[in-house]
């Protein structure tokens, strides 16, 4: 499937890995394609960002999903249906980080038995890059681009899209941007 990718969307998975790789996470995730994307600044995906005000932000996004992987990975949503069962995400990270040290349960504390320096790729960012065949393929385009993996992101339900939404970037103004009447910013 790569081979079918632009020199963008390589772009974004190559600056995943790097992002994952600074994190110290064992996995590539979705929210290192996320992070890459914005980085970038480069493509159409990027440009779709920028377009939607969000180039800018990028601090505040990388701090949304800094606060969701000291949750576990746990998007806001999920943290909240916990909440609605009378467990409190907050509380068991505080006590977590409390014994074990800060991001104890990110998941992202180096691995010092590893072996080389490949990073496999979690079941999310698969799955966003699944996504991002699928929908090259429905829009009837050759290669997959960056701005796939973005409507792959904004379409996969989980941290990276949530993070997105409340930045008021969503699967529609996306599309809208790069599809439609664009220029509309979000708010």
């Amino acid at each position: 499937m790569f081979e079918r990718f632009t020199q963008d969307a390589r772009a974004v998975v190559k600056g995943a890995v790097e992002h994952c790789e600074r994190s110290g996470s064992r996995t590539v995730d979705a929210e290192h394609m996320l992070l890459a994307l914005i980085d970038r600044g480069a493509g159409r995906g990027s440009f779709a960002l920028a377009e939607l005000g969000l180039a800018e932000r990028g601090e505040s996004v990388a701090r949304a999903l800094e606060e969701a992987r000291r949750r576990a990975g746990l998007s806001q949503t999920e943290a909240e249906a916990l909440a609605g069962l009378g467990i409190d995400v907050s509380e068991i990270v505080a006590r977590a980080e409390e014994v074990h040290g800060v991001g104890a349960m990110s998941g992202g504390r180096k691995d010092k038995g590893r072996r080389g320096g490949h990073r496999s790729f979690s079941r999310g960012a698969r799955d966003v890059l699944e996504r991002s065949l699928r929908i090259a393929v429905a829009r009837r385009d050759r290669r997959i681009g960056d701005e796939h993996i973005l409507l792959a992101l904004t379409a996969r339900p989980g941290v990276a899209a949530e993070v997105l939404a409340d930045h008021g970037v969503t699967h529609e103004s996306v599309t809208r941007v790069l599809h439609g009447g664009g220029g509309t910013k979000a708010g």
